[in-house]
């Protein structure tokens, strides 16, 4: 704890400053799901701070008992893998804290003190073996790779009747797409997936996807160790490199977004090998918005008609980044593309989006059945939230822009009577209205 109190300065306020006020009680998802009083983000914080009052405040070293401060034992130990488990790292609470304490860096350096002594969690670390061993999340290699997308565009051409590519390695490409794993097989992932090649043929841009970094996501955030993150990251630099690619163009993904805007250029920058007059990384949102705004993708409103859609703004992005050129672009950029795709469009309830949205209960690290019934509580926000519309505005459509949030809410929204059909990658809709042939090469 020392070392990283001198590494994260924050990491020493947040644990100075908090006077306790509870703000913060009521605005964990996980709390308001399970009832219990540890997932209050105070009292979450709190096992922490009674162990650095030990060791690093003289109150607590003087006067222990009347301090509340206690030693790192093995008993505090789990409660810490416990608590510290069951927060996504959202920072849903750091909104309305007065003082700004951050609880998803608390949780961090705490995973990363345990992950320092060797206990870490079996999901997290086994999907980071397959990104180290393979190139992605999932384990698919280059060859189960390669059919998928050819799988993908077979399925095009039967349903539209023109030729979209989806390469692999193509060395030379101008745009190399990195995006989530999910997005190559899952349902509803793999229609978002669909719709990132018909926007690039549009486009008339030469793309690919690479089999060595096959994958957006990065779990070394999960298990709070930098120096993991960085390997995971520099896969893609590699294959920008190894590609003599002009720009990185990322997917669908919330965690992944926040890992590539807030810690890639320190991470593995500088990215000066790439075309300067694009931004990098671009989001897919942003790369189809402004082409949309250039005149450059043809669309057709009423293919998505039977839809009454909302926008669930996924937390890592609503909280942990920015799109386009204005503050707040991550809010507006998706549901500007949204409603240039569709003539319904409905929010939920304005205290459960944009900067104050629920996590959707699976982040963090989380989306493992080891935890379901952590997870099937942590949604109840969001179900009740989109519940509301459904019933009273006729909302049969819940779109999102992260890979976990698809994965989460398809398996357990159905545990609250909503239908997993429910739940749609925003490039999904794109994918719907584009008119292929109709703007090529602007």
């Amino acid at each position: 704890m020392g070392e990283l109190l001198g590494k994260y300065r924050s990491l020493k306020v947040f644990l100075d400053i908090c006077v306790k006020c509870g703000a913060c009680a009521d605005k964990c998802h996980y709390y308001l799901g399970t009832g219990d009083p540890n997932n209050m983000p105070v009292a979450r914080q709190e096992l922490m701070r009674k162990v650095y009052r030990k060791h690093f405040t003289p109150a607590g070293k003087l006067f222990p008992g009347l301090s509340r401060a206690e030693d790192l034992t093995e008993d505090v130990m789990e409660q810490w893998y416990r608590y510290y488990h069951q927060c996504s790292q959202c920072r849903r609470c750091s909104v309305f804290c007065p003082y700004g304490i951050d609880t998803a860096e608390i949780s961090m350096a705490a995973r990363e003190i345990m992950d320092s002594v060797g206990i870490g969690q079996k999901y997290c670390n086994e999907i980071l073996g397959k990104v180290n061993s393979i190139g992605n999340n999932l384990g698919i290699n280059k060859a189960a790779l390669g059919n998928t997308l050819e799988f993908v565009e077979e399925d095009v051409k039967e349903t539209t009747g023109v030729d979209v590519r989806y390469p692999l390695d193509e060395k030379g490409a101008e745009v190399l797409l990195i995006a989530p794993s999910a997005d190559f097989f899952s349902e509803p992932h793999i229609q978002g997936f669909t719709g990132y090649g018909k926007v690039f043929h549009e486009a008339g841009v030469s793309w690919t996807v690479s089999s060595y970094a096959s994958e957006f996501a990065n779990f070394g955030m999960f298990i709070g160790n930098y120096g993991v993150m960085q390997k995971v990251a520099r896969r893609i630099k590699d294959a920008a490199l190894d590609l003599g690619v002009k720009r990185i163009v990322v997917g669908e993904c919330g965690h992944a977004w926040r890992v590539a805007y807030s810690f890639w250029n320190t991470l593995i920058g500088p990215f000066d090998f790439l075309d300067p007059k694009h931004r990098n990384p671009t989001h897919i949102c942003e790369y189809s918005l402004d082409l949309i705004k250039r005149g450059g993708l043809k669309l057709d409103k009423s293919a998505n008609d039977s839809l009454t859609v909302t926008f669930h703004d996924s937390c890592n992005v609503a909280r942990g980044s920015r799109m386009g050129d204005m503050p707040g672009g991550q809010f507006e950029v998706p549901r500007d593309l949204i409603k240039a795709m569709c003539n319904n469009y409905v929010e939920m309830n304005e205290d459960t989006i944009k900067e104050v949205t629920y996590c959707c209960g699976g982040g963090g690290g989380l989306l493992t059945d080891e935890l379901m019934d952590l997870r099937v509580k942590g949604v109840l926000p969001r179900a009740n939230a989109l519940h509301d519309v459904m019933q009273n505005k006729g909302v049969n459509t819940m779109a999102t822009i992260c890979a976990i949030c698809k994965a989460q809410f398809t398996k357990v929204l159905p545990y609250y009577g909503i239908p997993m059909e429910t739940v749609a990658s925003v490039h999904q809709l794109v994918s719907n209205a584009i008119v292929l042939g109709g703007k090529k090469g602007v």
